[in-house]
């Protein structure tokens, strides 16, 4: 059986497992709605033959705005069953950007609950594209028919997932746009079985094992991978939100052995089970992905976890993931020193099958690919990796792909827009965004190198460097966002930062600081800083002299 099509996996999985748990989502009021690997199967082809007959065909784009729940499962895998291309838009982007992504998928189908088509009727989404509207969970058809209506109508028989090209695409994932214009990244097939094979090899993932996932694209790799996926009681798209103790109720509810988790959870699961003395011993393992987790909030969970489990922490981006991975016990007891001293972040040493290079820092187009501009070890430069997860193109954005991606031989290196550098024992550290260096009158800096110094303080929860023109260059100006409760006066906390910036070579320089009430940060992870905010706050605040 041919599984190029990672929805292939859900009818497998009903025959070799009919009545093992594939998916679990948790009701506001209590409970669980939850469906059999047979039934998921049974659900999602009959979802297919229903989207088939309201005109969905093989390649419609189709913007899918559901939320996390059983008919999201059933219409994903649905939709790939079919060849229809569904368009991943995150919902916390902001209405504005949200218009923008939808106008640029040129989507011919949108599958929604009441929700988003009022939205979409009332901000005119995508209006002149949309052919085939299909209302989830409504008792209205929005314009176009009842998703309830149509399964009702729907044969009861097996819909066989199309058998794809390897390059053809599988779906248009829009990165959230925390770093960035939000643009929509064209994913192939052959993308996320690599996927699906990687989850399985770098972590150990095995049939049989339950997730908790709190965030709904990866829970939808729970079947192909045989684990069942459960969805707790949260707002997926604000995990900053999120109720420890309903994440810890579900985790025991299913025994979960797995996690998937931004930061920001990591973070509230740490501190939420410190206070409350909680062990999160069914887990074999934790994954944090979207951004790196801090240091403290590792060293926080991990004495929760039982003997021999750790928090992973895959690198990677919507353009190409995962890059690499490292776990917390390694980070705490090897790599932590480092990066407290301004290494930057270890990222750890590349999957299997994905080569990973440093080039010299440019803001132009790189054509073709030339193994000269490779950097040495230790010499810090932009990151950019190829092999089979790295997607090929951004959808109609012909600038944003020619500035992100490098061609060489008919392979394809992306450029991650992270600046980082290899060590001896080939492990990639990052040291933060290309886009948010500061060029000052006395040299580079880079953010995460600076900020692990002044994170080091005991009252600073997170810090900021952020550069502010002055002429030619950038005066280099670091926020600095206080520990919860914190109360310390001003002048002692720059002089005591001052003394940390003065120990360390390439933080000598940095002589402004500005404590913030809170940084602006993106909802999803809660840890990407708006730096350009951020720079513009500081500006106002320390105005260039007169």
């Amino acid at each position: 059986m041919s599984f190029a099509n990672v929805s292939a996996y859900l009818p497998w999985l009903a025959r070799q497992q009919p009545e093992a748990l594939a998916v679990a989502v948790a009701r506001p009021r209590g409970g669980y709605d939850q469906l059999s690997a047979r039934q998921l199967d049974a659900r999602s082809d009959r979802a297919a033959h229903a989207l088939v007959a309201a005109g969905l065909r093989r390649g419609s784009r189709t913007v899918l705005m559901v939320n996390p729940s059983l008919e999201f499962f059933a219409l994903t895998f649905a939709m790939l069953k079919i060849g229809a291309i569904p368009v991943m838009v995150d919902p916390g982007m902001g209405v504005q950007n949200l218009g923008t992504c939808l106008r640029e998928a040129d989507p011919v189908a949108f599958v929604g609950i009441a929700k988003a088509h009022v939205a979409r009727l009332l901000f005119g989404w995508a209006i002149e594209s949309v052919e085939v509207v299909v209302s989830v969970g409504s008792r209205l058809a929005w314009g176009g028919k009842r998703l309830e209506a149509l399964m009702a109508d729907a044969p009861p028989t097996p819909y066989p997932p199309i058998d794809p090209d390897p390059e053809e695409t599988a779906a248009i994932l829009f990165t959230s746009g925390s770093t960035g214009v939000p643009k929509g990244v064209v994913t192939p097939h052959r993308v996320f079985t690599t996927q699906v094979r990687l989850l399985r090899e770098v972590f150990g993932i095995e049939p049989g094992e339950r997730d908790l996932s709190t965030f709904p694209l990866f829970a939808l790799f729970g079947p192909a991978l045989g684990m069942a996926s459960i969805v707790p009681d949260m707002d997926a798209s604000k995990p900053a939100a999120a109720d420890p103790a309903k994440l810890v109720q579900a985790l025991r509810d299913f025994d979960c052995t797995n996690m998937f988790a931004s930061p920001a959870i990591i973070d509230k699961l740490g501190r939420y089970c410190s206070a409350q003395a909680i062990d999160l011993r069914s887990l074999r393992r934790a994954i944090s992905a979207g951004a790196p987790a801090s240091i403290p909030a590792l060293e926080r969970l991990q004495p929760h976890l039982a003997e021999g489990v750790e928090i992973l922490t895959p690198y990677g981006a919507t353009e190409a993931l995962p890059v690499s991975s490292i776990g917390s016990r390694t980070i705490l007891r090897d790599t932590r020193a480092q990066t407290e001293l301004g290494a930057g972040v270890c990222v750890g040493r590349p999957v299997p099958g994905i080569e990973v290079a440093i080039i010299p820092i440019d803001d132009d187009a790189i054509s073709t690919w030339d193994p000269s501009r490779r950097l040495g070890v230790g010499e810090i430069g932009e990151i950019v990796v190829r092999g089979p997860v790295v997607t090929p193109a951004y959808f109609r954005r012909a600038e944003s792909t020619r500035l992100a991606k490098i061609q060489d031989n008919g392979a394809t290196w992306h450029r991650m827009g992270d600046l980082g550098h290899l060590d001896s024992e080939g492990r990639l550290w990052m040291c933060g965004r290309k886009g948010h260096r500061v060029e000052t009158a006395n040299g580079r800096l880079f953010t995460v190198p600076c900020e692990s110094i002044f994170n080091q303080h005991p009252a600073v929860r997170r810090s900021a460097l952020v550069g502010v023109r002055r002429g030619t260059a950038a005066l280099p100006i670091v926020c600095i966002e206080l520990e919860s409760g914190v109360h310390i006066a001003r002048t002692t906390l720059e002089s005591e930062l001052r003394k940390l910036a003065l120990a360390y070579p390439h933080t000598r320089t940095i002589e402004t600081f500005l404590v913030h009430p809170g940084f602006p940060v993106d909802v999803r992870h809660n840890s990407k800083i708006f730096r350009e905010q951020l720079a513009i706050w500081a500006e106002a605040r320390h105005p260039a002299p007169q």
